[in-house]
């Protein structure tokens, strides 16, 4: 069976091209491959066919085509604000198709975000849930607003978007390296959120050194969990799948022993920290369970070493821990063949240039810490409409400031010591949180922990350590601080432990530092 889950798109339109009229854009090269793995599945849903590879012509032929009727155009917005489906990734697909700069975005953004979105993108398509409607038409054409034609998506295919498909098949757009093919809104920790414009060599440079990096081939079966509006679900998987063609077991949530009952039929995982911290605490993990798999990749945030041991010993499988950003793709890896530590995050990426930089800078000591800094085709043409902000983060020479503090080992291995903006400064003296978190995480019964700087009269900044305990575990303050006494200098000890039950996330699982900031904004208050 072909077509998009839900209905609304069916065969009937041959959209085949000649080859020399369209550039070697990311999309064409998907279509090739598609167009040579024939009627083999490409996104599998509840057991069955939900997107040949055969089909994908013509289903993203008219998505194209509808989208163009709507105002769509090689180089215009279309802003995507709707849950994870197969016909999402049709549309997704079938923007590239058309040359379109798509912008997708987290479901969880309120109507407040939405309205900035919709303001910095001004894009000419705006695509939302159903529930969504009346509210985005609203935001969309306000004075300042997009004015973009508003359509619908539901998660079961239903809405207006797919109402009306032409028979007619849109032609593949030509575009060249330099054009934008994405603008993906970073999460905006501090002030608004920016727009990383990622272009066609951005991305088809990424997932062409993935491919070979990761050893993906068209017998490979990804196991889809993640959302599809981040780098890592959108690009490193999708595309990863896409180049190589191969099949995808598509699944719109993660529920671990759904994902456990995949693993007797593909080879390829690729899931954040908690997705494996869950796995593991499912029964039935086990090495027999994972016999057909061949790897395991973790990212989005950093994956705890004691995790890392523990998946490995109930599968026999050391997770491949890789480090990406929104404005540059991923940027290292853990080798597929050699030794993955964990706590590292591996090697730079063939073809893209890392260094570690001090203050200001300025050439940083042998293995000390510094900020990262990477140069390559992957990365980003700068943040959308925000050329100050771009000058800010870019060197002259064309490295690009991560804000990421690593250590480089002799060897080229990179380590992830903390962000430079959770760089804690208590006295005068840097501290770097990952130290602590590793010194705390080491004990008996803890699970997890994050640590942060806030204010303190004396010293400028006060250390607090927000800790997990185990289940069961009877963890005390006062036991943590023993246990860490002896391994880190007393300067760099938490002068307050608070013990929580979790720790507040992201949708990609990473920890919500700035949330724990200003929750203990006011630990070291006078008195």
């Amino acid at each position: 069976m072909t077509g998009v889950a839900g209905g609304g798109i069916a065969a009937g339109c041959a959209c085949r091209e000649d080859a020399d009229s369209v550039s070697q854009t990311l999309f064409a090269r998907f279509l090739a491959v598609a167009q040579a793995a024939g009627d083999k599945p490409f996104l599998s849903e509840d057991g069955r066919t939900a997107l040949s590879f055969a089909a994908m012509d013509q289903e993203t032929g008219r998505m194209a085509a509808r989208l163009a009727d709507l105002g769509g155009a090689a180089g215009e917005r279309i802003v995507v604000q709707v849950e994870k489906s197969v016909a999402n990734v049709v549309l997704y697909l079938a923007a590239q198709r058309l040359g379109m700069v798509y912008v997708p975005l987290n479901t969880a953004y309120t109507a407040g975000e939405l309205a900035y979105f919709l303001e910095d993108a001004q894009p000419a398509i705006v695509v939302c849930r159903p529930q969504d409607e009346a509210a985005v038409r609203h935001l969309a054409h306000q004075p300042l607003g997009a004015r973009a034609q508003v359509v619908t998506l539901g998660e079961a295919g239903e809405g207006t978007l797919l109402e009306a498909l032409p028979e007619r098949c849109e032609p593949v757009a030509k575009r060249a390296p330099g054009d934008l093919a994405a603008i993906l809104y970073t999460s905006g920790t501090t002030g608004r959120s920016k727009g990383a414009m990622l272009t066609q060599r951005n991305l088809l440079s990424n997932a062409e050194t993935l491919h070979d990096l990761w050893r993906w081939s068209a017998d490979d079966v990804l196991i889809h969990i993640l959302p599809i509006y981040h780098v890592h679900g959108l690009f490193v998987a999708l595309h990863g799948a896409l180049l190589a063609g191969a099949s995808v077991l598509f699944h719109r949530s993660f529920e671990p022993r759904a994902v456990m009952a995949d693993f007797a039929r593909a080879s390829v995982l690729m899931g954040v920290p908690t997705h494996y911290t869950r796995l593991t605490a499912t029964p039935g993990l086990t090495a027999q369970a994972c016999a057909r798999m061949r790897l395991f990749v973790s990212g989005s945030a950093p994956l705890l070493a004691e995790a890392h041991d523990r998946f490995a010993a109930a599968t026999g499988h050391r997770i491949l821990e890789r480090y990406g950003m929104t404005e540059t793709g991923m940027i290292a890896s853990n080798p597929y063949d050699g030794e993955r530590v964990a706590g590292t995050v591996g090697y730079a990426l063939p073809g893209i240039e890392v260094r570690v930089r001090g203050d200001n800078g300025a050439e940083g000591t042998a293995g000390e810490p510094g900020v990262l800094e990477v140069r390559g085709p992957n990365v980003f043409a700068g943040y959308w409409r925000k050329p100050e902000k771009t000058a800010e983060d870019m060197r002259a020479d064309g490295f690009f400031i991560t804000g990421d503090i690593a250590v480089m080992a002799p060897d080229d291995r990179i380590t992830l010591v903390g962000r430079a903006k959770d760089l804690i400064i208590a006295g005068g003296l840097n501290i770097y949180p990952k130290e602590i978190e590793e010194a705390i995480d080491a004990l008996p019964g803890v699970e997890e922990s994050a640590v942060i700087g806030v204010p303190h009269a004396d010293l400028g900044e006060g250390v607090v350590a927000v800790v997990v305990a185990q289940p069961g575990a009877a963890l005390t303050a006062e036991a943590i601080a023993a246990g860490i006494a002896g391994s880190l200098a007393r300067f760099k000890q938490p002068r307050l432990i608070a013990i929580v039950e979790s720790l507040p996330r992201n949708a990609m699982g990473k920890v919500q530092k700035a949330r724990l900031r200003a929750d203990y904004a006011g630990a070291f208050a006078a008195g």
